[in-house]
């Protein structure tokens, strides 16, 4: 998924260093318990900060752009959308994690059709409506297995419940992406999207990987 970049400056330190170097030097050289001593101490360190902080020059590094807020009326459903943001940066996050090649690629499609739909919810809020069950359910369930098929991988798990687990995500990672697509078409098209069955495939996924009950996030909105 790609995010618009901007430049951001962050000031050096170092001008900060200099200055309190200059301080503990000139503290030796003149009586700062003095007024007129720690005044002269004072300006040296001032005037050392003011030259370096003009001669060194702020890094200069990439971030992501903030994102413009949901205004869609409600604000239930902007903090849905915001949560959705959350979760499709727990996305990209996740898919640095996993190894699979496959897997990954999947995930690269949930994230580029999960962007598309929220730039599109943006651009036209009053399609906010149409993506609830997507946005409260169906994307974190998404990134709630995902989560734990990464922290998995990590612990290097070997057990039949693990090898499982990681099995039955590989083989459906697919049909999710598939289902993030679909979201996105059917938003285009001014459809609201019936994800019942995709929602049974993610409910026995999360069964059989004792995430069902209590353990599973509850739905952002009713």
């Amino acid at each position: 998924m790609a995010r618009k970049m901007v430049e951001k400056k962050i000031r050096s330190a170092l001008p900060v260093y200099l200055a309190a170097a200059v301080f503990l030097v000139g503290s030796c050289m003149f009586s700062v318990y003095r007024l007129s001593g720690l005044l002269i101490v004072g300006a040296l360190s001032a005037a050392a900060y003011a030259v370096a902080d003009k001669v060194i020059r702020p890094r200069v590094v990439m971030v992501p752009a903030p994102e413009e807020p949901f205004a869609t009326g409600e604000a239930a459903l902007d903090e849905a959308l915001a949560a959705a943001q959350r979760d499709l940066d727990a996305l990209n996050t996740l898919n640095a994690r996993i190894p699979d090649t496959a897997l990954s690629a999947n995930i690269d499609r949930m994230e580029n059709a999960g962007a598309a739909i929220l730039r599109e919810v943006r651009a036209h809020p009053e399609k906010a409506r149409g993506i609830r069950k997507f946005v409260s359910y169906y994307l974190p369930t998404a990134v709630k297995i995902l989560t734990t098929y990464a922290d998995l991988a990590a612990s290097g798990a070997g057990g039949a419940n693990a090898k499982s687990l990681a099995a039955e995500v590989e083989k459906n990672a697919g049909a999710i992406a598939a289902a993030f697509e679909n979201q996105l078409d059917a938003l285009f098209a001014g459809e609201v999207l019936d994800v019942s069955t995709d929602i049974t495939v993610l409910e026995g996924m999360l069964s059989g990987a004792g995430l069902s009950g209590d353990a599973i996030m509850k739905p952002r909105l009713q």
